[in-house]
């Protein structure tokens, strides 16, 4: 147990949380690839076949091509040191879709070829490849699925793997990175979206909406010009009329519009299913009125968001929802 302590803490001090990496002789591993061992295996057969025939150009060609294969290895580790890589906070996704990480890559010295980042553990397959000009930048984008991450919630990025094989491919030179950064991961809203629950006090607000009236787009007449009102209203053929005659006064549509109703988005709706179907339909429904435009509330056992539109109110209403359903 305390063995594995020690390795424990040895490696968080070698490898920190950081949204920046800046890749050193700590933090650089390399060991020989599988080509790089079928060419060591050669090389060892090439010896014992000079030696035992005592071959003098098949010693200058074995320690020719050794010498080859430690140039290799310099220049393949020498690809990754002293390149740093920062990380642009992710943005939020639903459960099972795929995250998107944005990553620079910065390089003060030599141009860097073939390198590769991946998530660590992940198929070899999704690794994205880039090269960074000498004394430049480079962006690179990674997605790997939110499914390998869990369900929903706010979540750590997991450990991210830089790596490159260039020039050979004889040797894999490597470098592990721990970014501190979180990602939101919302419930998959369903689909289709289903109808929005009835609402309790939907006669009174059918009611208030037949007697009152806002600025729309239906018209219904003329009067002047307030202060406030918007320059799209004014009816600059009249006024240019009356400023003819020597009047100044600027005349504008009168419009109104049914009061939207406002949407209440309650978790006790959705009784019977779920948790995760629960958070599912209401994730449906609060995209949906933010799609209307319908201002919308949420009630949730936690606590009661009051109506509201916009991207801050969808956002936060989207988290506490989630918070909701990533409780043990």
């Amino acid at each position: 147990m305390k063995l594995k302590q020690a390795w424990q803490r040895w490696w968080a001090a070698r490898h920190p949380f950081s949204d920046t990496h800046l890749m050193g002789r700590r933090n650089i591993y390399i060991l020989p690839s599988r080509p790089g061992l079928a060419f060591c295996a050669t090389l060892g057969l090439l010896l014992l076949a000079s030696i035992n025939d005592q071959l003098s150009l098949g010693y200058l060609l074995t320690f020719l091509l050794t010498g080859a294969g430690l140039a290799s290895m310099h220049a393949t580790d020498a690809n990754l040191r002293g390149l740093s890589l920062d990380l642009k906070p992710p943005s939020a996704v639903f459960a099972g879709d795929d995250v998107q990480l944005e990553l620079r890559l910065h390089n003060g010295g030599a141009a860097r070829f073939g390198i590769g980042v991946h998530v660590q553990g992940g198929p070899s397959k999704e690794i994205a490849w880039t090269d960074v000009p000498a004394l430049g930048h480079a962006l690179l984008n990674l997605r790997f699925s939110s499914a390998s991450v869990v369900p929903c919630g706010k979540l750590a990025l997991p450990s991210l793997q830089i790596v490159t094989r260039f020039p050979l491919g004889l040797f894999r030179s490597w470098s592990i990175w721990r970014p501190a950064a979180e990602v939101w991961v919302y419930p998959q809203p369903e689909a289709p979206a289903p109808p929005f629950p009835a609402q309790a006090n939907q006669a009174q607000a059918e009611q208030a909406t037949a007697s009152s009236l806002q600025r729309g787009q239906d018209f219904e007449g003329v009067r002047g010009y307030r202060r406030g009102d918007s320059m799209r209203q004014v009816l600059w053929k009249k006024a240019a009329l009356s400023m003819a005659i020597g009047g100044s006064q600027l005349w504008v549509r009168e419009t109104h519009a049914p009061v939207a109703q406002t949407l209440w988005l309650d978790w006790r709706d959705t009784a019977g299913l779920t948790t995760s179907a629960r958070a599912s339909r209401l994730c449906a429904w609060l995209l949906a009125a933010e799609a209307l435009q319908a201002p919308y509330g949420l009630r949730l056992p936690s606590g009661e968001w009051p109506p509201d539109l916009g991207p801050e109110h969808a956002t936060e209403c989207l988290q506490q929802l989630t918070l909701q359903v990533s409780k043990p």
